[in-house]
């Protein structure tokens, strides 16, 4: 039982050392990306950002069933894993993303050699003046994404949580559209800011964008029948989620909302009133907390899905409100209003009547 006990402790000890190693990583690339955006390469960007993904997912794999395969059948190499593979051990997860970490900072090692370091304190200071409000709205935004599962897990049911943790699968297609836009928009945002016509482009892309919006949230909901079959990995059991799919229009319209909000938040960054950011998230994350305390003891999941909702639906309002009024931009209103409208009754009235 000691042996075991410092073995659990030796390998989280172990975590935690790649994990930090794994940040440290991933903290140093941040420039050499933020700087292949800015420059709009978006191609070379996209390149790097897929080749970290497929290292880290064939990793997974090959620790998963390539070595037990390789070990089972005693093919070339075998012995050489048998000396030191520990089948099912979680450590594998973390030496596979931090492999794909290394593979990607060597690749944009071309990009480091094109940066000169040094120290400007006039420019550090106004980054951390345009930074830090940033900093805590993504703080918030963080409390938004996960309290509401966290405070499930402690008013409701594990029955509950894993059934809401299933049914949001399906709303995870939204969320990468949004963080795919914003990867690609904010960018060309800043890179357009001086011109003459910017605010009437920056119109024109929320609008598109709104269409895009609507068409993968109506396409997604018409597609349920399908999708619910994917969102647990338990096969025999899956319909046993099902019960959970109510929720799901309501968490993607508030990725609709999410999504417009990150769009329209591009006013306080190109003005540098980032505290408004600051002030916009925080107000939804205290939507998110008290509500959630009180709606979730009586609805259980769907109290969540609600609140979810209703938090970007009032950031997008606060957002637009404020925006109007410190960096006007001629939205279409009532085009957006009636993409956002129809979208929402067609599929509440297709799942719901």
């Amino acid at each position: 039982m000691v042996n075991n006990d410092n073995s659990n402790f030796g390998d989280q000890r172990r975590y935690v050392q790649y994990f930090i190693w794994l940040l440290f990583s991933d903290a140093i690339c941040i420039i050499p990306f933020a700087k292949l955006r800015a420059d709009g390469k978006p191609f070379r960007y996209s390149i790097i950002k897929f080749l970290n993904i497929l290292t880290y997912v064939c990793l997974c794999l090959f620790f998963i069933y390539g070595v037990p395969a390789i070990i089972k059948h005693d093919l070339p190499t075998a012995n050489f894993f048998v000396s030191w593979f520990r089948e099912k051990w979680v450590g594998y997860v973390f030496i596979a993303n931090l492999v794909a970490s290394v593979f990607t900072f060597v690749l944009l090692i071309p990009e480091f050699l094109k940066l000169q370091l040094k120290f400007d304190k006039a420019m550090f200071m106004k980054m951390l003046s345009y930074s830090w409000p940033i900093l805590i709205a993504n703080l918030s935004f963080i409390v938004n994404e996960n309290l509401d599962k966290i405070l499930l897990d402690k008013y409701s049911t594990e029955t509950q949580v894993g059934i809401y943790g299933a049914v949001c699968k399906i709303a995870i297609f939204m969320s990468i559209f949004n963080t795919a836009f914003r990867l690609g928009a904010e960018p060309f945002f800043f890179s357009h800011a001086k011109e003459k016509n910017a605010r009437n482009t920056y119109a024109n892309i929320l609008k598109y964008f709104v269409i895009a919006l609507a068409i993968l949230f109506v396409a997604l909901v018409a597609n349920i029948e399908i999708l619910k079959h994917f969102i647990s990995r338990d096969k025999a059991h899956v319909a046993e989620y099902w019960v959970g799919l109510p929720a799901v229009p309501y968490l993607l319209l508030g990725y609709v909302c999410l999504g417009i909000y990150m769009n329209l938040s591009i006013w306080y960054r190109l003005s540098d009133q980032t505290r408004f950011g600051l002030y916009i998230s925080v107000s939804g994350a205290i939507i998110t907390i008290v509500l959630n305390m009180v709606l979730i003891p009586k609805y259980s999941y769907m109290g969540s899905a609600w609140v979810s909702m209703l938090a970007y639906f009032v950031m997008m309002v606060l957002s637009y409100v404020l925006g109007q009024k410190y960096y006007p931009i001629p939205y279409n209103l009532k085009k957006i209003s009636a993409y956002l409208i129809s979208s929402t009754i067609i599929v509440f009235s297709s799942f719901f009547i």
